[in-house]
């Protein structure tokens, strides 16, 4: 399936910008294969949704990925590219 990039990259940004509360949904993951790798093993995907839990502007972020939480580094969060979407109707606040 081809993908308008362009529609993509105009509303697309980096994790590390996303503000406590948002949820959203990776789209691509500009990092090399062991970065990739990392992300696998915890799930994350292209396509995967998830909540910012708490974000510290220059040390890192907390993301909620179904019942899991993890801490991802502020380097990390930059390379790793997301949308805004609508929190789920089962999510719990």
């Amino acid at each position: 399936m081809l993908m308008d990039t362009h529609s993509a990259s105009t509303r697309s940004f980096p994790l590390s910008l996303a503000s406590d509360g948002e949820w959203l949904r990776v789209t691509t993951v500009v990092g090399g294969k062991n970065m990739l790798k990392r992300l696998f093993a915890m799930g994350i995907t292209d396509g995967s949704e998830l909540e910012v839990i708490h974000r510290q502007t220059d040390s890192g972020i907390v993301i909620r990925y179904g019942e899991t939480r993890w801490a991802i580094g502020h380097g990390m969060a930059h390379k790793i590219r997301v949308v805004k979407i609508n929190p789920p109707s089962d999510s719990v606040s």
